[in-house]
C-alpha cells in the first residue's frame, strides 16, 4: 500500500503543480491534502480548483486547516474583525474575495481522514493533531505531548498518523504508532525552498516514511504575488509573507507576539510595526 500525503499548499500554485506531477508518476492507492490549500499565498482559487478536480478525477481526500477557517469566518458576520483587526487578517479577507465569498467547499473539508491499514490499524490524516487544527507538532515535542496529539482517549493508537500545519517535517516513531508530519508544499519554514511531502509505505507488516522535497517555478511563484494582487489588495503584513517564502523561515507568529500589541494599544502603526520588524530581523 501506497499514500501521498501533502500539506499547506498556501496558494502557491507552481509548487502544487510540481507536487502533483510526481505523485502521479509515483503512483500511489491514496492520496490525502492535510490542509491549509488557500490563504498565506497569492493564488488560492487556483489551488483550491486543482485540488477539487484532482477530488473528482483522480479521488484525493482532504482535511480542513486553520487557514481554511480563517476564510470561512468572513462568511459569519460575527466573526468577521474589524478596525486594526481587519487590518492586520486583510489576507484572509482578499483570499475570501478571491474564492468569490463562497467558501462551500471549504466548509466541506473534513476535520480528518481515516482509512485502515493492511494489518487493520487506523491510518489518521489531520491537519495539525487532534487536538485541533491549530495545535501542531513539531520535531522538539516531548513523548507525553505527542501522545496526547495523536489519539482521542477512546482509541487505539493509530499505525500511521500524518499531519502538516508547523511547516516543519519530520518522521518519528513513538510506541506503536510512526508520526509524519509531511512538511509544506507551498512554504516550508525549515530553511529549505524546495516543496515538500510525504510517501508513506507499507512495507513488511509496518509504515515506511520518506519525506520528498522538489525543486519548483520559484520565480513564477514569486511573480504571482505582484501579478495576483495580493501584495496590494492583501494588506501590508503580506511583506512579511513574502519574505517568508524568501528565507523559508516564518514570521508571522513571531511578529504577532512582539508587535500585535502595540499596534492595538496604538503605540506603533501598522506599517511601523512591519517595518521595524523586518529591519530587526535583518540585524540578525
Amino acid at each position: 500500500m501506497k499514500l501521498a500525503v501533502l500539506a499547506d499548499i498556501h496558494g502557491n500554485y507552481p509548487a502544487l503543480q510540481t507536487v502533483a506531477a510526481h505523485i502521479e508518476q509515483w503512483q500511489p492507492d491514496a492520496v490525502v491534502v492535510a490542509g491549509d490549500v488557500v490563504n498565506r499565498g497569492p493564488r488560492p482559487l487556483e489551488c483550491l480548483q486543482f485540488v477539487q478536480e484532482k477530488q473528482r478525477s483522480n479521488g484525493w481526500l482532504t482535511t480542513r486547516g486553520n487557514h481554511e477557517d480563517y476564510v470561512i469566518n468572513y462568511a459569519l458576520p460575527e466573526e468577521t474583525p474589524v478596525g486594526l483587526e481587519f487590518e492586520i487578517f486583510r489576507s484572509a479577507y482578499w483570499t475570501y474575495q478571491q474564492l468569490g465569498c463562497n467558501v462551500s467547499a471549504l466548509r466541506a473539508m473534513p476535520f480528518q481522514v481515516e482509512m485502515p491499514s493492511p494489518d487493520g490499524r487506523p491510518v489518521r490524516v489531520v491537519h495539525a493533531s487532534m487536538n485541533g487544527n491549530r495545535d501542531g507538532i513539531f520535531p522538539k515535542t516531548p513523548d507525553e505531548q505527542l501522545r496526547a496529539k495523536i489519539q482521542s482517549d477512546q482509541d487505539r493508537p493509530p499505525a500511521l498518523f500524518c499531519v502538516g500545519h508547523t511547516h516543519w517535517p519530520l518522521v518519528r516513531a513513538i510506541d506503536e504508532t510512526l508520526v509524519v508530519n509531511v512538511g509544506a508544499v507551498g512554504l516550508p519554514f525549515d530553511g529549505d525552498h524546495r516543496a515538500a511531502y510525504g510517501q508513506l509505505i507499507w512495507r513488511r507488516g509496518r509504515w515506511q516514511a520518506e519525506i520528498v522535497r522538489l525543486d519548483y517555478d520559484r520565480r513564477q511563484a514569486e511573480q504571482d504575488f505582484f501579478d495576483s494582487g495580493y501584495l496590494a489588495g492583501g494588506g501590508i503584513l503580506t511583506r512579511l509573507i513574502l519574505d517568508e517564502f524568501h528565507i523559508a523561515r516564518p514570521h508571522l507568529f513571531r511578529w504577532m507576539v512582539d508587535y500585535h500589541p502595540l499596534v492595538l494599544a496604538e503605540e506603533l502603526s501598522l506599517e511601523e510595526a512591519v517595518i521595524n520588524y523586518l529591519a530587526e530581523r535583518n540585524r540578525l
